[in-house]
């Protein structure tokens, strides 16, 4: 399918680079810090932040704002934006430490996809909500493979809305010189596939990390049009080649 396209756009967090699991422990330790100071008025809604649960369902494929909402809304706490922008930006530090500290690395199969496509010379996009996505793919070694790349602080300049909203796949696509219907996207938030899916590209790539059942078939049921565990597939079912 990949060979029948003239672009692709990926995601960044959980895509090309390994930094979905850093993502989810930030918030994990923001929110249960939150939790613990303001506890819900039921006791069930108490319960810690999963990583993985709650991070795929509310989290995963938004904004910081829009992802810290989510959850806290979930929790059934109806909070003033400043404070939803205060439990994000405790989370922004977080992850802003760790990342210095350790570090990401990029997908093994990811890279093999990318330089893969690269010798066919397709134009790749990377697209992310987060404002660290530059920081990340340099760090990663990667950002030499792309053409162009969408961040979290160009959707804030250009005021694009978020994830389902196709919009910063679009920009990507735009910036890329290929129209959507003929360009597929990488994703592996549930967010993410259904803003592919809505905005109308030919091929719609979901990534299952995470080994939970019921995981493909959201991905499915969002959108994908297919499902893979890791880019590295795609290059040996010829996809790439």
């Amino acid at each position: 399918m990949l060979r029948k396209v003239r672009a692709v756009v990926l995601d960044t967090d959980g895509v090309i680079t390994d930094s979905a699991r850093v993502h989810a422990a930030a918030w994990k330790t923001a929110f249960d810090a939150f939790l613990r100071a303001h506890p819900p008025e039921d006791p069930h809604q108490r319960r810690p932040f999963d990583e993985r649960d709650d991070y795929l369902r509310y989290v995963d494929g938004k904004s910081r704002l829009d992802g810290a909402a989510a959850f806290l809304v979930s929790r059934g706490l109806d909070l003033p934006a400043e404070t939803v922008r205060e439990v994000a930006a405790d989370k922004e530090e977080l992850f802003t430490d760790r990342l210095r500290e350790h570090g990401i690395d990029a997908y093994p199969g990811t890279v093999r996809l990318l330089r893969a496509l690269h010798r066919r010379e397709v134009p790749l996009a990377a697209a992310s909500a987060s404002r660290h996505a530059g920081e990340l793919l340099t760090r990663a070694g990667v950002l030499d493979l792309f053409d162009t790349l969408v961040d979290g602080g160009e959707a804030a300049r250009l005021d694009l809305p978020g994830k389902p909203h196709p919009a910063l796949f679009l920009e990507a696509a735009r910036r890329l010189g290929v129209p959507a219907d003929r360009a597929a996207v990488v994703e592996d938030a549930l967010a993410g596939v259904e803003a592919g899916r809505r905005g109308g590209f030919a091929l719609v790539v979901g990534v299952d990390r995470t080994a939970v059942p019921g995981t493909r078939e959201a991905l499915l049921q969002h959108g994908a049009h297919l499902v893979v565990r890791d880019l590295g597939e795609l290059i040996g079912t010829g996809e790439a080649k």
